[in-house]
């Protein structure tokens, strides 16, 4: 190189403007400390109004059991709960919540893998169905479940059909069981997909190039992942069915030591006047709600670790 290019390449570097990046700390200009400070001050506003709009509806819950509380004494408990029929319902909700349970998970782990890993012809109907039970009023719930069983098909009918082979359905615990599976199960179903959705697929083609058929990569890879998401589906199916009312009325019936559960007991009580006993009820079924999702939810959690 020349002395006449050398002097060139050194007059043009020194006139390059030197990049931002490269540059000393430059004294920030006057307007940059008004918006750090309006940023600062927009923070609280908002947590004020996320943290009250959210503060109103737990205060409402709080107020509903304390105002529950307030309204029956420990002895009117103890001697609501001691009559034999509420004995008798708190056992068959308990019996009848956990098989609704059992089956919900049995159909929603299949049915949401299906939803989720898989797009198949009328995959969206499908999706829309699953969702009936969940927006459909519960009394027509019921109701369609009566004229299912007892719609006849020429000379045959479903009610008389099972009737026949002594399992009868309608106005029977079964009857019980069926009308909280069919609203349990969508939910459990929702529950199921959102966690397969959420589950990385590639670890099964991972399992399935090492030798792994369908079936067994599900079984020994995904399904281990949706541990969580099943005790999570196997809880909302059961606190779900602890509350379901309007298809058990209807389809079951509200016979005292037979079909009775606590919802209906709770309308039973009301019915005759005693409001001492509804209201104890209602605080047995709030009670039971707690108690079984803290109790999932800590095993789901393995004891928060």
């Amino acid at each position: 190189m020349s002395q006449s290019d050398s002097a060139e390449a050194t007059a043009f570097s020194s006139t390059t403007p030197t990049p931002s990046h490269q540059t000393k700390s430059v004294a920030a200009t006057p307007d940059d400390a008004p918006k750090s400070r309006v940023r600062k001050r927009s923070d609280a506003p908002f947590f004020i109004v996320m943290s009250g709009f959210s503060a109103t509806f737990i205060l409402l819950i709080v107020l509903l059991l304390v105002a529950d509380l307030r309204f029956t004494s420990l002895s009117d408990f103890r001697d609501a709960l001691s009559k034999p029929e509420i004995i008798a319902a708190t056992r068959l909700t308990i019996t009848s919540c956990s098989v609704a349970a059992i089956l919900s998970l049995w159909v929603a782990v299949p049915l949401g893998y299906l939803l989720s890993r898989y797009r198949f012809p009328l995959r969206w109907l499908i999706d829309t169905i699953v969702d009936i039970p969940i927006v459909l009023p519960p009394l027509v719930l019921g109701l369609s479940l009566l004229i299912l069983f007892h719609q006849p098909i020429g000379d045959w009918q479903l009610e008389r059909f099972l009737g026949d082979r002594g399992f009868s359905v309608t106005y029977r615990w079964p009857a019980v069981v069926l009308a909280q599976f069919s609203v349990a199960c969508a939910f459990a179903v929702r529950t199921m997909r959102v966690t397969f959705d959420q589950i990385d697929p590639r670890t099964e083609d991972v399992a399935r190039t090492l030798g792994c058929t369908r079936g067994q990569a599900f079984l020994t890879v995904t399904l281990p992942q949706a541990r969580r998401g099943m005790i999570a589906a196997t809880t909302i199916a059961w606190a779900r069915s602890l509350g379901e009312f309007g298809p058990i009325l209807v389809f079951a019936g509200a016979t005292r030591m037979r079909t009775e559960v606590l919802s209906t007991t709770v309308f039973l009580e009301l019915s005759v006047g005693e409001l001492d006993s509804a209201v104890a009820v209602s605080l047995l079924m709030v009670a039971m709600a707690i108690v079984v999702l803290l109790i999932l939810r800590l095993l789901g959690t393995g004891l928060n670790t």
